[in-house]
């Protein structure tokens, strides 16, 4: 039981009866109600993975992960207000790395949640290993280190972005629709609603210096989905 994860809910049953659940899986949970409290945990403790609810007394889900993303480096796992597209969107441009819709069945939480594990980075292991790096003129992204770099500056990136990011590079000059990100991202077909693709593109833009009114490093094709360019890395 060496996964640490802090649920950060207030409905005191609720959290009671998810942390239980999570427990029996072999996983280790905590419990913070109020948002304004949990951002010092977060920080402090470096849990491997946040369950941050939107609606916490104190201080909500969305200024609580906008003020401890650049400096937690684990995942954060949003509940959001189901079908509200708003939360779903505006939590991702704070910097979460998914969300997942309440009321939420445990054994779906539970595959979110190891979804999203199985994608963090290995401390453990060696960084040396190069053979799983691709380089676009002075752009870079290594797959054993899971870090990115643009004119030898390393691109501060959630989990959920790098994950994206590479995915697009690993098919550089090819277009990727959206239910091909959401199938190989979060093992579900685009249902002509969820906006995470859109959002997340929207913020790696920004952090490669593309321009957003006409990009040319992550491209949008009209009606097909998305394009990583081989060029216009220099």
């Amino acid at each position: 039981m060496n996964t640490r994860i802090l649920l950060v809910e207030d409905d005191e049953r609720l959290a009671e009866l998810t942390a239980e659940y999570l427990t029996k899986n072999d996983l280790q949970v905590s419990i913070e109600p109020r948002g304004d409290t949990a951002e010092t945990r977060i920080l402090a403790e470096q849990p491997d993975l946040v369950i941050l609810d939107v609606m916490l007394p104190g201080k909500d889900g969305f200024e609580v992960c906008r003020a401890v993303r650049q400096n937690y480096r684990g995942v954060i796992l949003m509940l959001t207000a189901r079908d509200e597209d708003f939360d779903q969107i505006l939590g991702l441009e704070m910097g979460a790395d998914d969300y997942i819709a309440k009321p939420v069945q445990p054994r779906v939480l539970l595959a979110r949640i190891k979804a999203l594990l199985r994608r963090r980075p290995n401390t453990g292991e060696s960084s040396s290993d190069e053979s799983e790096a691709m380089v676009f003129g002075q752009f870079r992204i290594s797959q054993s280190t899971r870090t990115a770099s643009l004119t030898g500056i390393t691109i501060d990136l959630t989990t959920a972005e790098f994950d994206l990011l590479w995915l697009l590079a690993s098919h550089a000059g090819n277009v990727l629709s959206r239910d091909d990100l959401l199938q190989e991202l979060r093992g579900i077909g685009f249902d002509g609603l969820d906006r995470s693709i859109d959002a997340r593109i929207s913020r790696l833009r920004k952090k490669l210096n593309d321009d957003p009114e006409n990009p040319t490093r992550i491209k949008t094709v009209r009606g097909k989905g998305y394009l990583f360019s081989k060029h216009d890395w220099n």
